[in-house]
């Protein structure tokens, strides 16, 4: 069976790709909460957007390499990718730092 969440390999993942999914609010935002609070449902975001725009900014995440999902019966979970700490050391923690420092909610 084919795999509904093809997953990149981490080392064919370009640093652009990755800019480019950090570069949304909300991704960020989903982004802090995994490395918060770990692995979750996509039913536990509370983005404010629709389901198709937020299955589209996982999608995002996903091809960047930036998170992992996986099936859990009827449930998909995301969680954050160990590689990306080894690929590209520390921009996922100076990025998430930076923001909370400077987000309108802190």
């Amino acid at each position: 069976m084919q795999d509904p969440y093809p997953h990149p390999e981490i080392g064919a993942v370009p640093l652009t790709e990755v800019l480019h999914a950090l570069s949304d609010p909300l991704r960020l935002r989903i982004l802090a909460a995994l490395a918060a609070e770990g692995e979750r449902g996509w039913g536990a975001f509370e983005a404010g957007v629709s389901p198709s725009t937020l299955s589209h900014h996982m999608k995002v995440l996903r091809q960047a390499g930036l998170v992992r999902h996986r099936r859990e019966g009827t449930r998909c979970v995301v969680a954050l990718r160990d590689e990306m700490a080894e690929r590209f050391p520390g921009l996922l923690d100076t990025v998430l730092a930076l923001e909370s420092r400077t987000s309108p909610a802190s």
